[in-house]
């Protein structure tokens, strides 16, 4: 066993604690890598990861140039904002590091904390902070649960093995899966999914406006707005929309509806309409969509793949608003 290995293995074994009058006791391992200008252009480039338990030393004040992604899993500490106030972290939980941004955090001395961490950047970071998965207003983040982020962080260590001919791509890969992860993992949001988003889901292709299920939900339209959006990272009328033209794409491909029947199947009763939110929307018409990807099979077959709360009458595409 090598020794990177012996520490993934053999962190949960230790139990110590800074003694009063010696030297505090803390493990690090850390690798940190340099990107070509190939990989560069991937979407997102790890530039190192790192796994600290125990008497970690604080760190900062101090600037980055790259997003990092602290996960702490055991122990508490601190994160000290540009402007000297002083937030609580309490495991298990995520510290946010921004590029440009001031930090300065770090365990409490009595306790310590278990951390783990990934440097990363490219350009698709720009999606990701506009969809919500990353918050640079928001430093700390509470989790449900750490195992799952620690997990892909684990994965991305295990990849930082010299010789590993795949390196770049495989943790550049993994960066996309740790912020699907971190998503996933915090606490304010459901771990099964949101109720809201289950319920428009489930009655996107009906005739109901984003106004009625925000009524439905005891919400005005603005809150339902800004629910969506924290959840989803989009609208309520892009979200139902989305899973319309999904419907839309499954039908086309997989029956011999004519497009006016797949348009009232997925709540469109005017198919011009549908045909050119469609092409906008998909980037192909909806008849050569089905030319390109039509896999039809007998009719009794797809019928057994309805789902529950098949759509009635045709309806009107989403309102956006009262």
């Amino acid at each position: 066993m090598d020794k990177d290995q012996q520490h993934l293995d053999g962190r949960d074994a230790w139990k110590g604690r800074a003694v009063p009058g010696e030297a505090p006791i803390f493990r690090t391992w850390m690798r940190f890598f340099t990107p070509g200008a190939v990989h560069r252009r991937l979407g997102l480039v790890c530039w190192g990861v790192g796994l600290q338990y125990g008497a970690v030393p604080a760190v900062g004040p101090r600037l980055l140039e790259h997003h990092v992604a602290v996960v702490i899993s055991s122990g508490r500490g601190w994160y000290r904002t540009p402007d000297g106030r002083r937030t609580a972290v309490t495991a298990p939980a995520l510290v946010w590091l921004t590029p440009g941004v001031p930090h300065h955090y770090g365990p409490d001395p009595d306790s310590g904390w278990d951390e783990a961490f990934v440097t990363f950047t490219g350009p698709d970071t720009a999606t990701y902070t506009e969809l919500g998965y990353i918050e640079p207003e928001r430093p700390v983040v509470p989790l449900a649960d750490a195992s799952g982020p620690r997990d892909v962080i684990a994965r991305i260590a295990r990849a930082a093995r010299q010789g590993n001919p795949l390196l770049e791509v495989e943790t550049g890969a993994a960066v996309h899966e740790l912020l699907v992860a971190l998503r996933r993992a915090r606490a304010d949001l459901a771990p099964d999914g949101d109720p809201v988003l289950h319920a428009l889901a489930r009655d996107a292709c009906t005739g109901m406006t984003v106004a009625d299920h925000a009524v439905r939900h005891g919400m005005t339209p603005a809150e339902l707005r800004a629910a969506v959006r924290r959840v989803a990272g989009c609208s309520p009328k892009d979200y139902l929309i989305g899973i319309r033209l999904g419907r839309a794409q499954e039908l086309l491909a997989t029956t011999e509806l004519s497009v006016a029947a797949v348009a009232r199947r997925v709540g469109y009763d005017d198919p011009a309409y549908f045909s050119r939110l469609f092409t906008r929307r998909v980037g192909a018409a909806p008849v050569r969509f089905r030319a390109q990807q039509s896999r039809a099979v007998p009719d009794d077959w797809n019928e057994g793949l309805q789902e529950d709360g098949e759509p009635g009458p045709p309806v009107a595409e989403p309102v956006d608003g009262p």
